[in-house]
This record gives structure tokens, sequence and C-alpha cells, in this order.
């Protein structure tokens, strides 16, 4: 997706060989106009794949499913990494670990929202270790629900959890592939590397 990977390299930070912040439109501070056009290309990817419901990790996931959802016309699902008073049974819960942040959350999803009669879309800001993709995939599977395929906004291709998850299987939609971030440097992976 052109749009993505030029507002990556214009106004993404690479922190080092492993980090790249983003918070100026998706991690912190969002592009809506952004947002929709990669609501619209996942709608475009996945309009056929019959899917129900959208599930996502809060927070940074939440701007780019909403527009998904919108599109496809199917509620959003995030996964709260948070304990709350109105949250406390009835759930799903997966463990992920976060690379970022250097520390395991529970998530959890409420069993009222995900049935074994869904067909859900994952969507996340970033691949990286897979880790969060794992977690949502984790919950998708203990409601007997179809998945339906992980789009990803941003791949972190040199780290392991695109291939992890694509040995599953599993449909992953990567907008933007990141090869390398060596030198200060945003280089994408040419071909689109999707399953």
């Amino acid at each position: 997706m052109k749009l993505l990977k030029d507002k990556i390299v214009q106004d993404g930070k690479v922190l080092s060989d492993q980090v790249l912040k983003v918070d100026s439109f998706l991690n912190h501070q969002i592009d809506p106009p952004l947002m929709q056009a990669i609501g619209e290309e996942f709608a475009e990817r996945f309009k056929d794949a019959g899917i129900t419901k959208i599930l996502t990790l809060e927070s940074s996931g939440i701007a780019p499913s909403m527009m998904a959802g919108l599109i496809l016309g199917v509620p959003v699902i995030f996964a709260r990494k948070r304990k709350s008073l109105t949250l406390i049974d009835h759930l799903y819960t997966a463990s992920v670990h976060s690379f970022t942040k250097n520390e395991t959350n529970d998530i959890s999803v409420s069993k009222d929202f995900v049935t074994s009669e869904d067909t859900v879309l994952l969507i996340d800001d970033f691949l990286a270790n897979g880790q969060a993709v794992l977690g949502l995939l984790d919950i998708i599977e203990q409601a007997g629900a179809k998945l339906a395929g992980v789009g990803i906004v941003i791949e972190k291709g040199f780290q392991p959890g695109g291939a992890l998850i694509r040995e599953q299987d599993i449909r992953v939609e990567s907008l933007a592939n990141i090869a390398s971030l060596e030198n200060g440097q945003v280089t994408f992976f040419e071909g689109a590397l999707s399953k």
C-alpha cells in the first residue's frame, strides 16, 4: 500500500534496528484519512471471506479495525488488556507478551461478542514476533469461531512473527512489510508478502 509506505518513510522514526515509531499517525495520534484508506484496503482484500466480526487488541488496532468494520458493515471487538469492573466473568482470556513494552498482559473478550457462529478477521497495527496475533487466535479458538485471516498494518518481516503465523496455514495480509530498519533507514520488501 503505497500511501502507507510513504507515510512510514515520511513520518516514521527508526529508533533502532528493531523499533519503528509511528506515533504521529497510528499509535498515539491518528491520521483519519490514512485509517480510512487502510480500512478500505483491508475490506477489499477480505471482501469475500464472509466476515461477521473484526477482532483486534486495544489500543492501536482499534482505528484501522473500526474503518474496516465500517466498510464491511460488521461489529469490531477489541480485546481488553486492563481489568474492568464491568468485564469480570464470562470471558475468553489469553496471555500476550509485548516486545516493545517488555511485559506480558492477559487479554480478555466477553463470550457474548464472539461465538461459534462467527467468521472473524483479526486486525492489528504491527506484526513482529507474532505474540499479539497468537493471543487473538487463542481467543477465536476458545470461541469455536472461524478465522477469515489476519490483517496487519505494518509487518516487520525481518522478525519471526509473520513466518510463525503463516506456517500454521493462516492467511496474513500485510499492508506494509519492512525488510530492514538498519542504519536508520526503512527498507520494504518489494513483493507483497501474503499467503
